[in-house]
């Protein structure tokens, strides 16, 4: 008889499923991602740090696991919650299970469960602390667990998830999956030195700097703006990373510092970071968002793209009046700010993940702008 194991969320909800993971007893936040594809690149993202992830899509793991496409050197989800967990996996690429993956690294994961039912608990009440076992299946003694989980907002992940020191970063995308569409060449320039003030930082956003000619170091998010200054860098990227904006204020000075000595450039964490040095405020969304199929307007155009999310906090509008940012661009699923860019310094962030492996891409060509511009600059 196969193992199996239980979920219950804090307002009592509860979900039966088999153990395809690791066997073990967690609690952290329950959030939904609705991604068709990128099961991999999401399970290693360490902006998930901390959470349960259930993917709406109802097949994971069909493709299984390789080295390729990892965005960190481990998963950072607490468990994988699915409708149907793929133990068999047909792919060429494919070097492991994804049940066997995540068997190696300690995570647990259900499988057969009712994710539309989850998802919609979720949705309607808003995100959840939960807690999981494979081995006790007693649902009040969950329940009392995931009550008395820790909320996200009351910790401090960016110090889980950051390097320990300064680290140069020289690999690029693989050749054969290099997106060259977007690439056009640039005039012949020195290469512009980007430090990474890393937060969290996934991956494929660190190739995308190398393929674009940038020399790129790693810094960790406890770095002083005096010792980021001091590596001569001719932009900075404030990374992803997981959490509330709020437990980071000791970044948060640090970009404040920066401003109006270098160009920076925030991604999702990054760019509430950069809202923040400048006196806006953020706030908990309802339930997030977390997926590759969150369609973007950027406002001076009217272009939308098709981008991939993954945050549970949102720069607060209302907290904008008066100061030195204007709103570039907005969500159209609910509104919600999207993009900013200062007024007085060259400083400016998307709340989306640019580099959006596997894709789509249409939002890529952001990564190149900032590069070049370092190199005009």
């Amino acid at each position: 008889m196969s193992e199996r194991g239980m979920l219950v969320l804090e307002d009592g909800s509860t979900f039966i499923g088999k153990s395809v993971g690791a066997p073990g007893e967690v609690v952290g936040e329950v959030v939904f991602s609705t991604g068709m594809s990128g099961y991999q690149e999401a399970i290693t993202d360490p902006s998930f740090w901390g959470q349960m992830v259930v993917f709406t899509c109802p097949h994971i793991g069909n493709v299984g696991v390789n080295a390729e496409d990892v965005e960190s050197d481990r998963p950072y989800v607490r468990a994988v919650l699915v409708r149907k967990m793929c133990e068999r996996p047909s792919n060429w690429r494919s070097q492991q299970s994804l049940p066997d993956y995540l068997k190696d690294h300690g995570i647990p994961a259900l499988s057969g469960l009712d994710t539309r039912a989850l998802t919609l608990a979720l949705r309607d009440g808003g995100v959840m602390r939960g807690a999981l076992s494979t081995f006790r299946l007693d649902r009040e003694y969950l329940l009392q667990l995931a009550r008395s989980a820790p909320d996200m907002s009351t910790l401090r992940p960016v110090r889980e998830v950051t390097i320990s020191g300064n680290r140069p970063w020289t690999s690029g995308v693989p050749e054969r999956w290099k997106p060259t569409f977007v690439f056009d060449p640039e005039p012949a320039a020195p290469s512009p030195h980007v430090v990474v003030i890393d937060c969290g930082n996934k991956q494929s956003v660190l190739r995308h700097l190398v393929d674009l000619g940038a020399r790129v170091t790693l810094v960790p998010a406890t770095a002083t703006s005096a010792a980021i200054m001091s590596l001569g860098p001719d932009g900075v990227l404030v990374s992803n990373g997981p959490g509330d904006p709020d437990q980071v204020p000791e970044t948060v000075a640090v970009v404040r510092e920066l401003l109006d000595q270098v160009p920076i450039f925030g991604i999702c964490l990054g760019y509430q970071l950069i809202a923040l040095a400048s006196g806006a405020r953020c706030y908990k969304l309802p339930f997030g968002h977390h997926g590759g199929n969150h369609p973007v307007q950027e406002l001076a155009t009217g272009r939308v793209e098709i981008t991939v999310h993954n945050h549970n906090y949102s720069v607060d509008p209302d907290s904008l009046e008066g100061l030195p940012l204007v709103v570039t661009h907005v969500s159209l699923s609910d509104g919600t700010i999207e993009g900013l860019r200062h007024t007085r310094f060259p400083a400016y962030g998307l709340q989306y993940h640019p580099e959006a492996s596997p894709g789509p891409h249409d939002a890529l060509h952001v990564l190149r702008e900032f590069v070049y511009s370092l190199v005009r600059d």
